[in-house]
């Protein structure tokens, strides 16, 4: 898909070796003027009402070949987008108010209410339902974060159900954990059952069910001539965001983009909410470029 080329006069950008607490984003798509969705608002406004993309499933797996994950710029026609949805329909939104944040103003921080796991609903500790005046509290949906992170209270309840449910079938692979960081992890045989996850969003109560892959990551371990034995393992995705009282000082979590990918995610700055839609993201990318 070709475009004719753009330009635009007095457009900001910077180049950064070492950064922390990028205040505009990697790409330069947090909220605020200096954007790249603003900056291009001079040469067509409708651009800076809103954008989405699309994440492809992670592979870890360097020999195998990805499509691009697609960016889309300014509202697009639904009609157009159904081709990505890998079944012709209607693509249904969730979506969630968007919370200001005075501290932390470039930031999309939304509101978790609770996270169920299985059918049992675990409510969000305040810091993750809102922002309060001192700009602390909220989730920052961020796709340059790798993993979801919850503080450590919260946390742990939701390991503890997902072990109380998984544990007592299959052994847990404490070897596996200790060397990736990554827990609780489990050995299977052929099939291993796990609770559904589900995020329950504050603003409008909107909820997101998670796919299996976003949250409970399987392979092989062992077979690698170091005389183990190879053994199918599943481990958990979300990630513990450190003591509450730690993270005081700014958002209480972060959603990150393992959780997104499979979801068309649309930041609707007019609207003023964020939105998520299950999408097969590379038959997306096919359909915009047969434009």
């Amino acid at each position: 898909m070709s475009t004719p080329a753009l330009v635009l006069r007095n457009f900001t950008f910077g180049c950064s070796h070492t950064s922390l607490g990028e205040p505009i984003g990697v790409a330069g798509f947090g909220r605020g003027l200096l954007s790249l969705p603003a900056q291009l608002s001079t040469f067509s406004p409708h651009l800076a009402t809103q954008f989405s993309y699309c994440l492809v499933s992670h592979s870890f797996d360097q020999d195998r070949v990805r499509r691009p994950s697609p960016l889309i710029l300014g509202p697009y026609d639904q009609k157009q987008k159904r081709f990505g949805d890998g079944a012709g329909g209607s693509v249904e939104y969730a979506y969630t108010s968007m919370l200001d944040n005075p501290k932390h103003p470039y930031f999309y921080s939304i509101g978790l209410a609770g996270v169920s796991v299985g059918k049992r609903v675990f409510p969000a500790p305040e810091i993750l339902q809102g922002v309060d005046e001192n700009g602390n509290g909220g989730i920052v949906v961020d796709s340059g974060t790798t993993f979801t992170m919850f503080p450590q209270g919260f946390y742990n309840s939701l390991v503890a159900e997902f072990d109380r449910r998984v544990g007592r079938v299959h052994e847990r692979a404490t070897r596996v954990e200790d060397e990736t960081g990554l827990g609780p992890c489990y050995y299977y045989e052929k099939v291993v059952d796990v609770p559904a996850v589900t995020l329950h969003f504050a603003g409008n109560k909107s909820s997101v069910l998670l796919p299996r892959r976003n949250y409970f990551y399987e392979f092989v371990d062992g077979g690698d001539g170091a005389g183990r034995k190879r053994k199918k393992v599943g481990c958990w995705m979300l990630m513990n965001g450190g003591d509450e009282a730690e993270m005081s000082g700014g958002p209480g979590g972060i959603l990150g983009n393992y959780q997104q990918q499979g979801f068309e995610v649309v930041y609707d700055l007019e609207k003023h909410r964020v939105g998520f839609a299950r999408r097969q993201c590379a038959l997306l990318w096919d359909s915009l470029n047969q434009r």
